[in-house]
Formats: structure tokens, C-alpha cells, sequence
């Protein structure tokens, strides 16, 4: 237990008692260790753990907060009375200020063990990678390895009697490596990561992972200008999925649809992607880097279908978000930590898969590029304007890849892609991603099946 149960009675019945109609604690203690391996050497080694607590006042739709890392009962006292001042909502004594609180029964979302590992077997994992990654070409001049493993517990009360915990292991290992030929130079990378414990590191595949980044970086090396137009294209599997979180999925949480400046706000139950698209946003899953047993308010998560083909089913929604828009609540409500606020905010969000080969889509697509492999790119998320690069790419002619480009990127507005998308793939591959907004930075998976868009504005140098 973060917080004596004494303490948090207390000082919700005193918000309560000053006129908040809603108050929330949510305390939280997180221990970090991140590694950095580069030029074959280990480059820094940090660790340490924060711990503090959060209060939030709902006092009908409008909401305070504030943070302490102190969690002494007079502080929290004093700052849910600084929180209150700012309301004038008029002390109500008379209110309940006896809460029964009751431990919430949840299933808990299992994992691989948090089993952690001495720093020299950490190290030599890393080591290993590297030389793994070198070998594959002597065109390989540059391995740079980025070893992070975190560990969040959280507890949750608030005045509706609800006290929850939960313990969340995350690990991840950052790889990328840098080709060059001696006049140019081009680089590859990979992310995998998960929720658990070193035995992901064990487990993975890095003969597989040494492949990914030394491939892409040598191909993108000898590549050609990409051309550019409007053409068909083909997004593999894996992190394509992150032009549909942040082109779409942002559209869909409450945070964007409670100020309609989601253009979808309004188009629940309507027809806004091609039929052969369906989209989940999965808490859920134990396999994957965005999964809770719990949200950041304390609610079990769920598996919510988002679209089921191409009509707009669910939004993406927390506590706020349904007393402002009055979509259901889906476990949802996230936060980077103490420090802020929840809101709505995606955990897996995927395309999921269809019955397509990519032979299929290939060969109807005639002339047009296939993206092997995803960058980054910004999004307008008002209007969901995303222009997103591709890592690794081929033009495609006649049905049949031909040589590699580079240079390429992909420019459209979301909710036109999502109507264009004609063809989905049967290979659903999800990735592990970190999510910026209004909330801080979460863990969040992306993912699709390969799939072929109709028509997009390529951006290219050739």
C-alpha cells in the first residue's frame, strides 16, 4: 500500500466537505534503469525512482488538479484546500464524508514475470546484439542500443469508494544501426518491446532483430529517389499501424471529441472507412507493450471495437469524456504519472486483420510503392493531415517489387485514407510505441495487417 487508507478517507471527505462533488487520489512509485551500448562500448547507465501523488476535484464537468510528492496528511490537506479556493461552489458539510472503500476485483492482464537480472547479464545481452548486428555487413559502421526497463506501481481511491492497485513491468531494448559506403550513409531500426520482465530479453529473437535494422539500413543505402504522385499503396504490416493511431485514433478519444474538434465527433453509427476495415483498441491483451488491468482511474480496461467495417462503433473514452459527450467509458482515462491529469488516451490501437495475402494486394495494385517499413511524421489533429515518412521502400510494377527508394514520404488526411483502403491482410503485427498528449507520454501499441490504399500523395525526390 502507497498511501494509509486513513489518509485517503480523510482527505477526500475534506474535498468532499468544501463542495467537490468528485475527488481522486492517485499515488504512484516508479523505479527506472535505462543503458546506453554504442561504438561497442557502454555509454551510461542511470537509474532512479519517483514517487508522489496526484488529487484531482470534478466540481460538475470542470476539473482541478494538483501533485505533491509529499504524502503526509496536513500537506494533501492544505492542497486540496488551495484546489478548492478556486471554485465558489459553497462548503457543504452536510455531505457523505464516510467512504467504505472497497479493494477492486479485478482480472488481473498477466505477463512475462518481472524477474529482474543482474547488471553484467544486461550488459552482455547488449553486447551480444551489437555483435550480432555488425556482423551482418562489413557496411555496418555504427550499432547504437538503448536497454530500458521500468517498473510503475500505482493506487487509486477516490469518493465513490474505489481503491485499486496495480503493478506494471515494462522493457524495452531501442536498436538502430547506421550503413555507409564511405560516401553516403542510411540507417535502420527496430523497438521491440513489452509488458514483463527481463525474460522478454531472454526470449527474444536477436539473431532476428540484428537482421531488421542492418537490412533496412543497407537497403535504404542503395536505394533509389522515390518518385512522386499520386499512386496505390502498399503499408506492410507492424508500425504502418501508427498513420492509423495518430490520423484516426486521436480522433476518436473524448479529449478532442468533447470540443468537436475531431471531425468525427458526430459520426457514430456512420460509414467512415472502406467496409473491409475493422479497428480495435485493446487493453487486454498480455502480449502487448499497452496493456493495464487497470486505467490511470482505476476502471478494468477492455477490448473496444472502434470501427467494424467501416462503421464508426466506439469513441475512446475516460471519466470527463463520458459526462461531456456521454459515450460509455472504456478504461481508457491514462497519465504519464503522477504529474498529470488522466484523459482519454489509446492503449493497443490497431487495424485488425482481413483475409488478403500481400501477393493479393501486389499484384491489383499494377504500378504504384510498397512501404516495407514505417517512420515518423507529424499529424494536424484537428483534421487529421498526417505526412508520415517511409523507412524502407520498393517501387512496384506490374504486380512484382523492383528496386529499393528512398525519400519517400506519405501525405493524406486520415479520414480519407480510411475510405481508401480497399484491401486488408491476414499477417495483424503490432509494435510498441510511446504516445505523447495532453496526458504526458504512455505506452502505447500500434499495429495493422499489410494493407493497400487506392490512392495517396506520395512525396518523393526523383
Amino acid at each position: 500500500m502507497l498511501l494509509q487508507k486513513e489518509i485517503a478517507h480523510d482527505v477526500i471527505a475534506y474535498a468532499i466537505s468544501l463542495g467537490a462533488d468528485f475527488c481522486e487520489l492517485f499515488i504512484e512509485k516508479t523505479s527506472v534503469q535505462n543503458i546506453v551500448y554504442n561504438s561497442k562500448k557502454i555509454k551510461d547507465i542511470s537509474s532512479g525512482i519517483d514517487s508522489g501523488i496526484g488529487v484531482r476535484l470534478i466540481y460538475g464537468q470542470m476539473a482541478l488538479y494538483a501533485f505533491s510528492n509529499s504524502t503526509k496528511k496536513e500537506d494533501l490537506l492544505d492542497m486540496v484546500k488551495k484546489l478548492a479556493t478556486q471554485f465558489t461552489h459553497k462548503a457543504n458539510p452536510l455531505k457523505p464524508t464516510t467512504f467504505n472503500f472497497n479493494k477492486l476485483q479485478y482480472q488481473e492482464v498477466r505477463s512475462i514475470p518481472n524477474t529482474d537480472a543482474l547488471l553484467p547479464e544486461k550488459i552482455e545481452a547488449l553486447k551480444k546484439l551489437d555483435q550480432l548486428t555488425r556482423a551482418q555487413s562489413p557496411l555496418i559502421s555504427q550499432v547504437s542500443l538503448n536497454f530500458l526497463q521500468k517498473e510503475q506501481n500505482v493506487e487509486i481511491f477516490n469518493s465513490e469508494g474505489l481503491h485499486a492497485t496495480e503493478t506494471r513491468p515494462y522493457i524495452r531494448i531501442y536498436s538502430s544501426a547506421v550503413a555507409s559506403d564511405g560516401t553516403e550513409q542510411a540507417t535502420g531500426s527496430t523497438a521491440p518491446g513489452r509488458r514483463g520482465g527481463f525474460n522478454f530479453i531472454e526470449t527474444l529473437n536477436f539473431s532476428e532483430t540484428a537482421e531488421i535494422v542492418a537490412k533496412q539500413a543497407l537497403t535504404v543505402l542503395k536505394a533509389k529517389p522515390c518518385p512522386a504522385g499520386m499512386m496505390p499503396v502498399v503499408i506492410e504490416n507492424g508500425f504502418g499501424g501508427v498513420i492509423f493511431h495518430e490520423a484516426c485514433g486521436h480522433l476518436l478519444e473524448t479529449t478532442s471529441v468533447e470540443r468537436k474538434s475531431s471531425i468525427l465527433w458526430d459520426k457514430k453509427g456512420e460509414l467512415i472507412a472502406h467496409p473491409a476495415v475493422s479497428a480495435v483498441d485493446d487493453g487486454t491483451n498480455e502480449e502487448l507493450w499497452g496493456s493495464l488491468s487497470i486505467d490511470d482511474e482505476g476502471m478494468p480496461t477492455q477490448k473496444t471495437q472502434l470501427i467494424k467495417n467501416g462503421v464508426l462503433e466506439n469513441f475512446i473514452s475516460d471519466k470527463l469524456g463520458f459526462m461531456k459527450t456521454g459515450h460509455a467509458r472504456t478504461g481508457s482515462g491514462r497519465r504519464q504519472n503522477y504529474r498529470f491529469a488522466p484523459a482519454s488516451r489509446m492503449r493497443n490501437t490497431y487495424i485488425d486483420k482481413g483475409t488478403s495475402t500481400l501477393d493479393d494486394m501486389l499484384q491489383s495494385m499494377g504500378d504504384g510503392l510498397y512501404c516495407a517499413a514505417m517512420g515518423g511524421g507529424s499529424v494536424n489533429p484537428g483534421t487529421g493531415e498526417f505526412n508520415f515518412s517511409v523507412n524502407e521502400g520498393y517501387l512496384v510494377k506490374n504486380g512484382k517489387i523492383q528496386h529499393a527508394i528512398k525519400g519517400a514520404t506519405l501525405i493524406g488526411k486520415g479520414a480519407e485514407i480510411l475510405k481508401k483502403i480497399s484491401m486488408v491482410g491476414d499477417n495483424l503485427e503490432c509494435t510498441a510505441g510511446m504516445c505523447g498528449s495532453v496526458s504526458g507520454s504512455i505506452p502505447t501499441t500500434v499495429g495493422q495487417p499489410a494493407l493497400k490504399v487506392d490512392d495517396i500523395l506520395v512525396g518523393g525526390q526523383a
